[in-house]
């Protein structure tokens, strides 16, 4: 009889072969492991409990608190989400796929009739009573001949579209009830372990992200093993909804977006656009400090220039279709490096000038289908905060520390400092020499360890000319977002034939570092926006203060306040109007404005305003120059003019 080993932390022993991991489970762990066990790993697989091992390894119980657990309840929650939907609504329904997903899971359902909020009560209330029942999550492999007359006999036509694909002889299923599924699992050992889920929401999605194939029904939902963590995660919806950019960028008259103009295409509002100035200032301001130049491109070039970078063969489903001018193609910039390298290139080069230091807030234009655009976060023309560094090789490692120096430093001015940083390492289709590829990790690498810094590899998630570091920023409620990237690049180099004369008096090529610290700057605003929910710091408010006066007896009074704050650099409206005095705080507060300034007779008569704060506390009265001088004090350096 054929004998496998399996080893865990506290013994190592032999079982015959096909035992099931719920044996292997009993034998190898206690008794208070084993309850809460709801699949094994063995090696570097994942199986579920009844699953029959044919090979030995380390084995681990995942319980609930393992990683990998929410995955296989969620994916498992799909499932009886879709059964639930089949049992209600019966042959009316067609199932296609239902994965999980980060924070919960969803399912894709062909359906003529649309599903409605009254019809996502019904199966929450279906899917309670299948968890209730218990019922086992059973695996089977079948022969595909016979999993496709299986999915025949259902008439569950995506599935047989999905089975037509699958070149094995062999397929796995799973079975809960009289539901059955093409998937290859884990599951949960039963559909009890279901006790805290709700669906959240539907949407539209085109099958197989094909917008030219049929629109299905997607449902969305959430599991989690605990009902105090569904609750948890259920209010930190609800905040992200209070939050949502798109939502507080209309009321704040940030930004608009119209169909007349285009989808994906910003329209920034007065407010919105000196916000942005501001956030350009601070940007420029700081790489000036850091002895980088400031340099300026076209939004369109010769389509050949595409060519030669590669982006016409690595990127042209993210690009739009070229223009003809007079009989020459040209085409809007998905990138701003190339136009950096022709101005590298408009003189020779020496060795004394590295390394060069240049970046530029250009704007570019990517083409991504309508269904993925969402308000500030994708859009079709967004302005990279770009910098392209040209080095020699020893200066590679300085120039990287510099740049992770500079990028923390810019996060933490707006406000955020937790992020998760990943270093992404050579993906399948590249260029390059594999020893460049190696030189640029290991520099990477290196500058991460030497600055202290905590980070995970990415595995084949570098682009295509080198490979990166990626930060992700995460906001007060704990969401990640990408933003900043440095990319070592030998490609570009290599592609225009780049060259410096060396002190030995040869030529050489120069490596060329990309990099961008927030990286689009229209899905920085709307980070920020969710991040402080539009109640913005003083320095980055577009507005700082609103002066309000109690009765027309100050309207003159008003204007002088307003005109010496304006003189003093302070971003001030004023509102004058007629309206009770309770009327204008409750809309400054609505608008976020951090300050109000009331002027009263009292007011007037001093030279003074009483300041009262968002949040609705009020500061002493002070005379115009204190509060310039407070707001001055308030802004401190990254909000210098």
């Amino acid at each position: 009889m054929t004998e496998i080993t399996l080893t865990n932390a506290e013994q190592s022993r032999n079982f015959p072969a096909g035992i099931t991991a719920a044996e292997a489970l009993k034998e190898m762990f206690s008794n208070k492991v084993r309850k809460r066990a709801l699949a094994l790993r063995v090696g570097e697989d994942i199986v579920d409990l009844g699953a029959a091992l044919r090979a030995g390894g380390e084995v681990a119980a995942i319980t609930p608190e393992s990683p990998e657990a929410l995955e296989i309840l969620r994916h498992s929650a799909a499932h009886v989400m879709a059964e639930a939907v089949l049992e209600i609504f019966g042959d009316d329904v067609q199932v296609t796929i239902g994965p999980a997903t980060a924070d919960g899971f969803y399912y894709d359902f062909d359906r003529d009739h649309p599903f409605t909020p009254e019809d996502l009560a019904k199966i929450e209330e279906r899917m309670a009573a299948i968890a209730a029942e218990d019922r086992p999550f059973q695996r089977q492999e079948l022969d595909r001949a016979e999993a496709l007359e299986l999915f025949r006999r259902q008439g569950q036509h995506y599935k047989l579209e999905l089975l037509e694909e699958i070149e094995a002889p062999q397929v796995s299923l799973y079975r809960q009830g009289d539901f059955v599924d093409l998937c290859r699992g884990p599951h949960l050992p039963t559909t009890g372990w279901l006790k805290a889920f709700k669906l959240i929401r539907l949407a539209g999605a085109y099958w197989r992200g094909d917008e030219n194939n049929r629109m299905l029904q997607r449902i969305y939902g959430t599991a989690f093993f605990d009902k105090k963590e569904l609750r948890a995660h259920l209010d930190r919806l609800e905040e992200a909804k209070k939050r949502d950019h798109r939502k507080l960028g209309k009321e704040l008259d940030l930004f608009s977006i119209q169909d007349q103009v285009g989808p994906g295409l910003i329209l920034w509002q007065p407010k919105g656009a000196l916000m942005r100035r501001i956030i350009e200032d601070y940007w420029r301001r700081e790489h000036y400090r850091h002895d980088y130049e400031l340099l300026s491109t076209p939004h369109i070039a010769r389509r050949e220039l595409w060519q030669t970078s590669g982006h016409l063969d690595f990127y042209a489903d993210n690009m739009f279709a070229a223009m003809d001018i007079e009989g020459v193609q040209y085409q809007l910039k998905p990138m701003n490096c190339p136009f950096h390298i022709a101005i590298y290139k408009t003189h020779k080069r020496s060795y004394r000038e590295f390394p060069l230091r240049w970046c530029e807030l250009g704007t570019v234009y990517r083409f991504e289908k309508t269904g993925a655009l969402h308000g500030l976060m994708r859009v079709r023309g967004f302005t990279q905060d770009d910098a392209h560094i040209f080095c020699r090789p020893d200066h590679l490692e300085e120039e990287i520390f510099r740049i992770l120096d500079l990028n923390l430093q810019v996060l933490k001015a707006f406000g955020f400092d937790d992020y998760d940083i990943y270093l992404s390492t050579r993906p399948e289709k590249y260029v390059g020499s594999d020893a460049h590829w190696d030189q640029s990790t290991s520099a990477l690498q290196a500058a991460l360890e030497h600055r202290g810094l905590d980070y995970s590899i990415d595995p084949g998630e570098g682009v295509f000319y080198g490979p990166k570091i990626d930060i992700k920023i995460k906001d007060v409620l704990g969401r990640a977002w990408q933003c900043s990237t440095i990319q070592v690049d030998f490609n570009l180099p290599e592609r225009f034939d780049l060259s410096y004369t060396g002190d030995d008096g040869a030529e050489h090529r120069p490596i060329m570092i990309h990099r961008a610290l927030m990286g689009s700057l229209e899905r920085f605003f709307g980070v920020l926006i969710e991040h402080y929910a539009g109640a913005f710091p003083l320095w980055l408010a577009p507005v700082q203060a609103r002066i309000c006066n109690i009765t027309d007896a100050q309207l003159d009074y008003g204007r002088e306040v307003y005109t010496a704050l304006r003189r003093a650099g302070v971003r001030v409206e004023k509102d004058l109007r007629n309206e009770k005095l309770n009327y204008k705080i409750r809309e400054a507060q609505l608008q976020k404005i951090p300050y109000m300034l009331i002027v009263g007779d009292q007011e007037a008569a001093a030279g003074t305003v009483t300041v009262r704060q968002r949040d609705g506390k009020n500061l002493p009265a002070m005379t115009i120059d204190e509060f310039a001088s407070l707001v001055a004090a308030e802004t401190g350096e990254q909000g210098r003019a």
